[in-house]
């Protein structure tokens, strides 16, 4: 039986905006965090110890990240190599060039001969001798169209028939790669794709226009006694036989991964069973507080007791609230400020929303049968900012309903646009008919 930690989609570096200045380490907070989470994945491989831990991709946000981010990260692997643990580190999409090609923030390892780590950066199947026996393990990274698509035998084709094409030739190389695989070795699959039966989350849109769907029928082959994904940011299990799992992203990256566990997968591998146990970190917490004031007789109050509701200690902290424009010199933001000073982070974003409604005049019930003509006339009865345009609109309004092409608007009116006032009565009309 052989051991395993199995973790994905680190991105760090990521998320700086929602985090600040450590003034006793120089460094961002939110950094500081996803080196945390990965220090406690690489601090239970050593402590078990596993047999070997796969990372199923997107170690950066990019392929080129700072040099400081890219210290961060090497630190924690080196560990395992220098235990003699060994690590295959996936290229996901996160860590190619925009063209696709290679895998720059990894194949660093590769080139100064890290010992006892793997790069995969193409399909291939790597033979790896641990300190429980051998096993085979299938790289499936990261596959854009960018290469069919500057091919002259591509020329013409639409994105479907793309997609139809890399997937018939996935089939093959994929086929290629089972049928030399020993069967009396455990056998796994680590691929960073988006398999069609998976539940997405802000990751679909990040890889938009450069990745496919792959069924998941492909991979969920009998040969394989575990199959280990990337790319997709929350933990599931796709499938039984044979196990596939998704670990998810190990710290949350925005606000779209508020609700959702992360962690990483414990999972003990065979020919006849494979279990995984799904393992959580403590990572830093997501609030969102969101407050509709509109109705809000004090809205300051109203947005202060919502806060109070909410925990938000060492939180990163978003409140959403709306408010009428007369509403806005009634929110003290300094006193919300010092009711957020527990938060981690925090931003206010208000929403003004439009006072675009208008109340009912008790005389147009809806069980009035006024005429519209009738309608408008107790309605500029009750609007004294209208009252010099009162005669000219009822006397073009009645023109308009009779159809007439000639109105004769009294002398007082006769410096008035009539396209202008047809306009402000057929407004006011249609709101008075909608009251209705």
């Amino acid at each position: 039986m052989i051991t395993l930690l199995h973790l994905s989609d680190i991105h760090m570096g990521s998320g700086f905006a929602h985090g600040r200045l450590n003034p006793e380490t120089g460094l961002n907070t939110r950094l500081e965090d996803f080196i945390a989470a990965l220090t406690r994945c690489i601090d239970r491989a050593l402590a078990e110890p596993v047999d070997l831990v796969l990372f199923g991709g997107d170690a950066f946000p990019d392929a080129t990240p700072p040099p400081l981010v890219q210290q961060a990260l090497a630190r924690q692997f080196c560990r395992l190599s220098a235990a003699g643990i060994p690590t295959v580190l996936l290229v996901g999409n996160h860590d190619q060039h925009a063209q696709g090609l290679g895998g720059a923030s990894l194949s660093i390892y590769r080139t100064l001969g890290v010992p006892d780590v793997v790069v995969g950066d193409r399909l291939e199947t790597h033979r790896i001798d641990t300190r429980n026996g051998p096993v085979q393990v299938v790289t499936l990274p990261w596959l854009t169209k960018s290469t069919l698509l500057t091919r002259p035998e591509t020329e013409g084709f639409s994105m479907a028939q793309v997609n139809e094409l890399l997937l018939d030739r996935l089939r093959v190389a994929l086929e290629g790669e089972i049928r030399r695989l020993d069967p009396t070795i455990p056998a796994i699959l680590l691929a960073h794709a988006m398999v069609d039966t998976a539940t997405y989350g802000a990751e679909r849109f990040l890889a938009t226009g450069r990745g496919f769907n792959i069924p998941m029928a492909m991979l969920a082959r009998p040969c394989f006694d575990y199959v280990a994904l990337g790319h997709v940011h929350r933990y599931q299990v796709l499938c039984e036989q044979p196990l596939m799992i998704y670990p998810g992203s190990i710290e949350r990256v925005d606000f779209s991964e508020e609700a959702e566990a992360k962690g990483y997968l414990l999972v003990q591998v065979s020919k006849e069973n494979t279990q995984a146990e799904f393992c959580s970190l403590p990572v830093r917490p997501f609030k969102t507080i969101q407050v509709n004031l509109t109705e809000a007789e004090h809205p300051q109050s109203r947005l202060e007791q919502a806060i109070a509701k909410a925990d938000i200690t060492d939180a990163v902290v978003r409140c959403l609230y709306t408010l009428r424009t007369d509403q806005v010199d009634q929110v003290d933001q300094s006193a919300l400020e010092a009711i957020l000073a527990d938060a981690h982070t925090y931003t206010l974003q208000p929403e003004l929303k439009a006072q675009t409604n208008r109340s009912r005049l008790p005389e147009l019930g809806t069980d009035s049968t006024l005429d519209p003509l009738s309608a408008l006339g107790t309605y500029l009865a009750n609007r004294d900012d209208l009252s010099d345009l009162a005669e000219a609109m009822m006397t073009a309004a009645a023109a308009l309903i009779a159809d007439e092409t000639e109105v004769d608007l009294p002398p007082e009116t006769a410096d008035i646009d009539l396209d202008d006032l047809d306009s402000l009565v057929l407004e006011e009309t249609a709101h008075q008919l909608r009251l209705l």
